[in-house]
């Protein structure tokens, strides 16, 4: 008799381990499929790179905080610009502060994603702590580059919403604007830093953006042969007059020596005569991530049409 079940346990045996063998080789699938699905592909400047598909934990060491914040993604470490501007303070309030340099902290914070700029110092350190995706300022435009970052925290959708919108607001405002003040009328954006006077041209932040590039407002001839195609120009007090446009948004620093506007040379330009000088704090007037544009637009609006 027992030679007949000897053939049935054996087989017994061997069914019981090739299940074993299918379940094992099931969960393995399972597990990489869950893997796959938890990360995408972001195309990169440098390449393709594997990247959180939901991030829960960012370290943001460049000026696009906001891209961030605009799209409800959950930030541990900013930069010393962000944890200033008065824009992110409610945010950032339980955000560490980090620099390209405090990799001990950053790896105390265990981030899931870390977004820095293509010139931040410890690139390759930082990868070792977590996927490290770099931007260059001013590789693409900065809608684009809002768009890219909705790419990278797999919010694509979400950012082209907020842009076309976007687009469509800052266009409207501009047309009531240019109704109101003149199809000639020109705008010059200016910024006291470091005992220096800067002017900016159409793609420095400062609400160059919309007033040039989507409301279509005019710059000053003098600031369009130096300040546009660096984006930026630094000039003396003496030669302010020639840069100040029909009416200048002065993005101001209340901790940095702005006694030219004491000055009759700076009193006596037609914008200042006529109260077409507009003032905005430059914490919060710096950059050109949408909660910025937003403040941007409307503090624009709010300036040259009353609303």
């Amino acid at each position: 008799m027992k030679k007949y079940l000897l053939p049935i346990l054996l087989f017994a045996v061997l069914l019981l381990a090739a299940c074993n063998s299918d379940s094992t080789e099931s969960k393995a699938e399972a597990k990489d499929t869950k893997a796959k699905s938890d990360t995408i592909t972001y195309e990169s400047e440098n390449g393709p790179i594997e990247v959180p598909a939901d991030p829960q934990r960012v370290v943001m060491l460049t000026g696009n905080t906001g891209d961030l914040l605009s799209l409800d993604i959950p930030i541990i470490g900013v930069d010393s610009w962000a944890k200033t501007n008065p824009r992110f303070e409610k945010e950032l309030a339980n955000v560490e502060e980090v620099t390209d340099e405090s990799l001990e902290k950053i790896i105390e914070l265990e981030p899931d994603l870390i977004i820095g700029a293509s010139t931040s110092n410890n690139i390759d350190k930082l990868k070792e702590i977590a996927p490290t995706v770099t931007f260059t300022y001013g590789k693409v435009d900065y809608l684009t580059q809002h768009l890219e970052i909705g790419k990278l925290v797999n919010k694509e959708k979400e950012a082209q919403a907020w842009i076309d919108d976007f687009k469509q607001r800052s266009k409207e405002a501009g047309d009531e604007i240019r109704a109101k003040i003149g199809e000639d009328a020109t705008v010059s954006v200016i910024e006291s830093y470091d005992k220096q006077i800067s002017v900016f041209g159409d793609n420095w932040g400062r609400g160059t953006e919309i007033l040039y590039q989507e409301m279509k407002l005019k710059m000053p001839e003098k600031v369009k042969e130096m300040a546009l195609a660096d984006g930026y120009y630094t000039l003396s007090q003496e030669v302010l007059p020639e840069y100040m446009g029909d009416y200048v948004i002065f993005s101001k620093d209340s901790d940095q020596d702005n006694s030219f506007q004491e000055t009759d040379l700076y009193k006596n330009t037609e914008a200042v005569k006529n109260g077409h000088v507009f003032e905005a704090n430059a914490k919060e007037f710096y950059f050109n991530d949408p909660v910025t544009l937003e403040y941007q637009l409307s503090f624009f609006i709010d300036k040259f049409l009353g609303k």
